[in-house]
């Protein structure tokens, strides 16, 4: 169990945090276009996980943004970034954003991915 802060309040998260140096879990998630997408889909490359709630809030949305600038900076590097958002509304955040260094994925399909991460709320 993992603890983070809400609009300045500590709150304790389901599941545990993947171990730092250890092999991520696997998982599969639906791209904005609606393909599914596994972790090992990118066996053998640097990966970054973006995980957070929603698109609709301003700092989840400013990651994103951060993250898509800093994934077109670092070529050899694949950002995918993860929220519970149906694959629609990644579709239409990353075409007004102009977001296209970063791979965004929903977990809509797969309900115990934030478990499995330790980062349901």
């Amino acid at each position: 169990m993992a603890e983070i802060t809400l609009k300045g309040s500590p709150v304790k998260t389901f599941g545990d945090l993947p171990v730092v140096g250890a092999k991520a879990p696997d998982f599969e998630l639906t791209g904005s276009d609606l393909s599914e997408f596994r972790l090992k889909d990118v066996s053998g490359e640097t990966v970054i996980l973006n995980i957070f709630p929603s698109l609709d809030t301003a700092v989840c949305a400013m990651s994103v943004r951060r993250f898509n600038a800093e994934a077109a900076a670092r070529p050899g590097v694949k950002v995918l970034c993860i929220s519970a958002d149906l694959p629609f509304a990644h579709a239409r955040f990353c075409e007004t954003e102009g977001i296209d260094n970063a791979v965004n994925l929903s977990s809509f399909r797969s309900p115990g991915f934030g478990r499995d991460y330790g980062v349901e709320i």
